[in-house]
């Protein structure tokens, strides 16, 4: 195992003994930090990874673990709402952007405080990534209609408003307070 599968495994197995809360209530004090996990689900429900975020050092760090997706690189985004309908997830709204910049780290505008790097999915149909969101709290990410973390079809440019031309949106999960 690497040392990134091994930290992002360690973290999902101390957020599946803390347990949840809903999203509708704040996030719980663990570790001096607050946390937030999002399944993964693609629209016909089947699972395909987990994100964690947590605060850390004044930025909001997200880690995502994928699998089963189509090989290509996908657009990966944090945004505002936290629902995830089928089939199309347009539930889950636009970019966290609390900041109201443009999308991308190549726009001179931008980024949106939701913007990730792409998931590069190989042949194993699998990827993971570790992400920090400058600006933004937890609280703000985690405000009263929640967030969700969505996984588009295509490539994100980095720079085109207001979404990087990533495409539909083929996975989606909503973060839920640990």
């Amino acid at each position: 195992m690497t040392g990134l599968r091994m930290g992002a495994a360690a973290i999902v197995a101390v957020l599946l003994v803390g347990g949840c809360t809903s999203p509708e209530k704040n996030a719980r004090y663990m570790a001096g930090h607050f946390r937030a996990q999002a399944d993964l689900r693609t629209a016909d429900g089947q699972d395909v990874g987990k994100a964690i975020a947590e605060e850390v050092d004044g930025a909001i760090r997200v880690m995502v673990e994928a699998h089963g997706l189509p090989k290509g690189a996908h657009g990966t985004h944090v945004h505002t709402v936290g629902k995830c309908d089928a089939p199309d997830f347009a539930s889950a709204g636009g970019h966290w952007n609390p900041t109201q910049h443009q999308h991308g780290k190549e726009n001179p505008m931008g980024p949106h405080a939701g913007d990730m790097p792409n998931l590069q999915v190989g042949e194993s149909r699998a990827d993971r990534t570790i992400f920090t969101l400058p600006g933004g709290t937890f609280q703000g990410l985690m405000d009263e209609d929640g967030a969700a973390l969505v996984i588009h079809a295509n490539a994100d440019d980095y720079k085109t408003d207001p979404s990087g031309n990533s495409g539909g949106r083929i996975a989606c999960g909503v973060f839920h307070a640990m």
